[in-house]
C-alpha cells in the first residue's frame, strides 16, 4: 500500500520561498507519475505540478510556471516541490499524489493515492 506524507508547509510573505517534501512508501516496482495538488478554501482542486519517477518529466500549471520546480530524490523516496516568488494566491493545502501508471495531465480523479495535504499560507 503506497502511503504519501507532506511536510515543509508554513507562512511566508509575499515573494518569500518554501519547500515541500513528500516521504513516499510503498510503492511497487514501475514507473509512477508524482505530483502536486492543491485547494484553497471555496475553491476547486487543482494540480500544481508533475513528475514521472525515473524518466523525470515534468508538467507545470500555467500559474507556477517559472516559480516552482518539482524534483525527486529517488534514493531517499522523496519528491520536492521548491516554491519560489509566492504569492498570496498560492496560499492552499498542498497534496502529493501518486498512481502507478504514466502522467497523462491534472485530473484529480486519475491519482489514486493521496497525503494528508500540508497547508502553505502567503501574507502580501
Amino acid at each position: 500500500q503506497v502511503h504519501l506524507v507532506e511536510s515543509g508547509g508554513g507562512s511566508v510573505q509575499a515573494g518569500g520561498s518554501l519547500r515541500l517534501s513528500c516521504a513516499a512508501s510503498g510503492f511497487a516496482d514501475g514507473s509512477y507519475c508524482l505530483g502536486w495538488f492543491r485547494q484553497a478554501p471555496g475553491k476547486e482542486r487543482e494540480g500544481v505540478a508533475l513528475i514521472t519517477t525515473g524518466g523525470g518529466t515534468t508538467v507545470y500549471a500555467d500559474s507556477v510556471k517559472g516559480r516552482f520546480v518539482i524534483s525527486q530524490d529517488a534514493a531517499k523516496n522523496t519528491m520536492y516541490l521548491q516554491m519560489g516568488s509566492l504569492k498570496p494566491e498560492d496560499t492552499a493545502r498542498y497534496y502529493c499524489v501518486a498512481r502507478r501508471s504514466l502522467c497523462i495531465g491534472f485530473q484529480y480523479g486519475y491519482y489514486n493515492y493521496w497525503g494528508q495535504g500540508t497547508q502553505v499560507t502567503v501574507s502580501s
